[in-house]
């Protein structure tokens, strides 16, 4: 159906070799038949998504982006790994079926999953849904279930104990956000050092809370049924999954959260539709997290705004490799103006903080 979320035309500098992937798929896949229709997904500005659509069997590529790319990120087969284990606990990730590490095939590493259909949110509720404020609110607070369940999964009888280390989480991020952002810092580009400092003076000591944690939870990674779209039947994008601290995660999801409310000229910042009627506030959000988790947040500043500039970390990475010609994807020019005003939303936040 048309809410289905939608597919493009191959962006420039983003072409896949269909024969090489084909044929690689085939030879793991025998029951595969016939010769896959190749769309990009346009969502997402890190790992590449496409649509291999087969003439009864429809699967999703991903693999890392072209140009620089930091040390630790993009691992096709850390993110395969974690949704084949997760997937037998955690009832919405997509079923991976194929791992190739034979970068000779398309360049890099790549790997291939099951597609899961349902509508996938972007910057506005689609009014074909037909969501009023009180569903609207349904929605939210499904949203926000299903990252709490996630943060209850038991990670080690699933086999990801090894994922990550959860002590000392919170101080490793700070410390490793300012060294990725120091090293993907183009001329352009504010420096952050207030907020950096702030940070690091107000760090919190472990929350004694170990999760698995998603790090990048947001709508355009969940997927809704078309059906009831107050049901969130799946997630997506696991790329930047670990152990950690579950409120940092919040923090994170938080970071993207535009709300009615805000000034305009966060409004132009917005991506997915949390200013519309019916949804929580940040606050709101936070408090019903809380609830529902059963974890005391208290004064919630230091992860919104450990949030905003891991954000700016990420947008800032990404604008590195536009600024260098690395990509040619024109979403990415204003990114450097994204990253100057979540560095204005930081200090705003600091400003107003009792911490």
């Amino acid at each position: 159906m048309a809410l289905n979320d939608q597919t493009i035309s191959l962006r420039e500098g983003e072409e896949l070799d269909g024969h090489a992937v084909d044929a690689c798929l085939k030879a793991h896949l025998p029951n595969l038949t016939g010769t896959p229709a190749i769309r990009q997904f346009p969502g997402g500005a890190s790992n590449l998504t496409y649509l291999l659509a087969y003439p009864d069997r429809e699967l999703v590529l991903r693999r890392p982006p072209f140009g620089h790319k930091a040390r630790s990120a993009h691992d096709m087969a850390r993110e395969y790994r974690i949704l084949d284990k997760l997937s037998r606990g955690f009832g919405y990730c997509p079923r991976p079926v194929l791992l190739c590490t034979d970068e000779s095939v398309i360049g890099a590493q790549f790997y291939v999953m099951e597609r899961l259909r349902g509508v996938i949110l972007r910057k506005d509720l689609p009014p074909e849904l037909g969501l009023d404020a009180e569903a609207t609110t349904a929605l939210c607070k499904s949203f926000i279930d299903r990252l709490v369940e996630l943060h209850q999964v038991d990670y080690t009888a699933l086999g990801l104990a090894d994922l990550g280390r959860p002590e000392g989480y919170v101080k490793r991020q700070i410390d490793g956000w300012c060294e990725r952002y120091t090293n993907a810092i183009t001329p352009d580009a504010p420096a952050w050092e207030t907020v950096m400092a702030w940070l690091r003076d107000k760090m919190p000591a472990d929350s004694g809370h170990a999760s698995l944690i998603h790090n990048d939870y947001r709508f355009d990674n969940v997927i809704l049924d078309p059906a009831n779209p107050t049901r969130i039947t799946g997630v997506l994008d696991w790329e930047l999954a670990t152990l950690g601290d579950p409120l940092m995660d919040l923090g994170n999801c938080l970071a993207y959260w535009i709300e009615a409310g805000d000034p305009q000229p966060v409004q132009l910042t917005r991506r997915q539709p949390s200013n519309a009627p019916g949804m929580l506030t940040r606050a709101e959000m936070v408090a019903y997290y809380a609830e529902r988790s059963g974890i005391a947040v208290g004064n919630f500043d230091f992860y919104y705004v450990q949030g905003l500039f891991r954000l700016a970390g990420i947008v800032q990475q990404i604008y590195y490799r536009y600024y260098h010609g690395q990509t040619r994807d024109p979403r990415f020019a204003p990114f450097i103006g994204m990253n100057a005003l979540l560095e204005q939303m930081s200090l705003q936040a600091i400003g107003r903080s009792a911490l």
